[in-house]
C-alpha cells in the first residue's frame, strides 16, 4: 500500500524530481558552507587571541571560561562579546568583525562534547 502511494506521488505532474537533487545539492552545500565557517572561526578564534584566556579548543583556562561544551545562542554570544563590562574587554566592529563573530561562534559549536566521565573506564572505577 505505501508503494503503491509512493508510486502514484511520484507519477503526479506535480512531482518534479529535480527539486529533491537540488533539495539534495542545497543540504550538501550548507553542510559545507558550516564545516568551512568553522575552520574560519577556529582561524579567527586563533588570530584574535581568544585561545589565551580561554583555551585553543574552547575548554576555559585560568581567566577565561569555557566555551566549546555549551556555547550561548549566537545573539547571547554576540552580545556578551560586543558590551561586556567584565574581565573580558567588549570587542568593537572595529576590532573583531560580525563576519568573524560568526564564524567562530561555529568554530564553538563544531567543537565536539566531552565524553560522560562515567564512559571513561579508568574515571568510572575510581568514583566507585
Amino acid at each position: 500500500m505505501v508503494c503503491e502511494r509512493a508510486a502514484a506521488f511520484v507519477q503526479r505532474p506535480c512531482f518534479n524530481p529535480a527539486w529533491l537533487v537540488s533539495l539534495a545539492l542545497a543540504a550538501i552545500i550548507s553542510h559545507t558552507a558550516l564545516a568551512a565557517s568553522a575552520e574560519k572561526g577556529r582561524a579567527a578564534y586563533i588570530a584574535h587571541g581568544c585561545w589565551q584566556c580561554h583555551g585553543f579548543a574552547g575548554q576555559g583556562g585560568i581567566t577565561g571560561p569555557e566555551l566549546a561544551s555549551h556555547p550561548a545562542p549566537m545573539e547571547a554570544f554576540a552580545a556578551f562579546v560586543r558590551t561586556t563590562n567584565g574581565a573580558m574587554p567588549p570587542y568593537s566592529e572595529t576590532i573583531l568583525s560580525n563576519d568573524d563573530l560568526t564564524e567562530i561562534h561555529a568554530y564553538l559549536e563544531s567543537i565536539p562534547k566531552p565524553p560522560d566521565y562515567k564512559t571513561i573506564p579508568l574515571l568510572s572505577d575510581v568514583r566507585q
